[in-house]
């Protein structure tokens, strides 16, 4: 999979994760949701869809009680 398959939606996601710090700020999809102004469902589908399309660009884990993310954009 490349970048061209990802939805606007999904590489405005991938951006905003790579730029962020989510490895020491703990993910919150409710926060992610309400910065792009969708529901909680489409977040949880374009981080599902992200771990696919570019998967060699994500890692997702789970550290003290929380998700954790990092990125890098394409």
């Amino acid at each position: 999979m490349s970048s061209m398959d990802l939805t606007d939606f999904e590489a405005r996601m991938l951006k905003w994760i790579a730029s962020s710090d989510f490895t020491e700020v703990p993910w919150s999809t409710k926060r992610a949701a309400e910065a792009f102004k969708v529901d909680e469902k489409e977040v949880y589908e374009a981080l599902a869809a992200l771990t696919y399309k570019v998967k060699d660009n994500i890692q997702i884990s789970y550290k003290g009680g929380s998700i954790r993310i990092i990125a890098d954009d394409i």
